[in-house]
């Protein structure tokens, strides 16, 4: 009974700050297969199906929308959204989100080649002289972005991206290793394309919310019970889904329920590199 009182406050806190938006949690992404995307007009993903299931747990109504990364933020800096997900943790953001301890997903960023022009790439000297395919709006880290001589062509989306490499006009595309995978199999470029062994980084993916009244124990609430479905069968079969069956055209079976959205907007790519 102690326990239950003392966390009542904070309980009425969270339900007032809830309220405040019209009892739903406003939270925006891009476009971005297979952690977040939409198909056939379904939202769904590995870590927007985590997300929705989660926040249907905590018994919390949430209203999505598919936007440019750039805008993404730009809402959410302006109060026009109250989250965003699969967001990369910064010093920066730190003042104005709020994060859970738990990442949902981590980004591990790779290159890609074609199989008939390969490439010995062992270290960042070795992209000397070669045209590297990117995605606008990207953020690679800093060893990929100070690395010398290496050649940046910017393309809109990842799909575009394995095209330039299949027509060799890019020597390589930098891309996250699930990411890769995914879109590969979606293009049926199995055969035409392969991943190099050297990996240049890593990130973790969060949702975080803005900080205000009672969102600090959403987060922690989040994190909470996004700990303890990692630990569910249900965690690896979802991640297995994905993993295994990219079809292009057919809606995926999503692990979480369908939830309030907004109409999806246009999609392009735009990730990270833009700072709050």
């Amino acid at each position: 009974m102690v326990a239950i009182l003392r966390s009542l406050p904070s309980a009425l806190l969270l339900c007032w700050c809830l309220q405040a938006h019209g009892e739903t949690l406003r939270i925006v992404t891009d476009s971005w297969a297979p952690y977040a995307f939409e198909e056939n007009g379904k939202a769904q993903g590995i870590d927007y199906d985590i997300t929705a299931l989660i926040f249907e747990r905590l018994g919390i109504q949430v209203q999505w929308q598919f936007l440019p990364w750039k805008r993404c933020l730009a809402m959410l800096d302006q109060g026009q959204a109250d989250g965003i997900l699969d967001i990369f943790q910064t010093n920066e953001r730190d003042a104005s989100l709020f994060y859970p301890r738990e990442p949902l997903s981590e980004v591990e960023w790779v290159f890609y080649q074609a199989n008939d022009r390969p490439h010995p790439v062992q270290s960042m000297a070795d992209l000397k002289g070669l045209t590297v395919g990117i995605t606008a709006g990207y953020d690679y880290g800093d060893e990929f972005a100070q690395a010398p001589g290496v050649i940046r062509e910017s393309g809109p989306s990842q799909e575009a991206n394995f095209g330039k490499l299949a027509k060799a006009r890019i020597d390589l595309l930098i891309t996250d290793r699930r990411v890769g995978e995914y879109t590969i199999k979606r293009l049926g470029m199995e055969q035409r394309v392969s991943r190099l062994p050297m990996e240049i980084g890593s990130n973790p993916q969060f949702l975080a919310v803005r900080r205000g009244a009672g969102m600090d124990l959403l987060v922690q609430r989040f994190a909470a019970e996004l700990r303890r479905f990692k630990q569910e069968p249900a965690y690896a079969q979802l991640l297995a889904r994905y993993a295994d069956a990219p079809m292009s055209g057919k809606t995926l079976p999503s692990a979480a329920p369908q939830i309030l959205r907004q109409p999806p907007a246009s999609t392009a790519g735009q990730r990270e590199s833009s700072a709050m």
